[in-house]
């Protein structure tokens, strides 16, 4: 979880991602963000996150991402 805590912070350090539980649906990210994430995450953790991944649920919090790239990293 640190590792992609610390992929999120780089990408938006003005975001208490501890806190935050609705990054996608306050708007707190946006698609530039969520880009710059995916790319950081397939390149970090050698995965594939594709465009059916790409739902609020799965981004809206670190706990989400996490579980995302946990999932993702099961399938390769």
């Amino acid at each position: 979880m640190e590792k992609v805590l610390s992929i999120v912070e780089l990408i938006r350090p003005d975001v208490d991602f501890a806190e935050e539980t609705a990054l996608i649906d306050d708007g707190v990210l946006d698609s530039f963000d969520i880009v710059s994430i995916i790319s950081d995450l397939n390149d970090e953790y050698e995965i594939n996150i594709r465009v059916h991944d790409l739902t609020p649920e799965n981004f809206n919090s670190v706990e989400a991402i996490v579980k995302l790239v946990e999932r993702k990293r099961e399938e390769a």
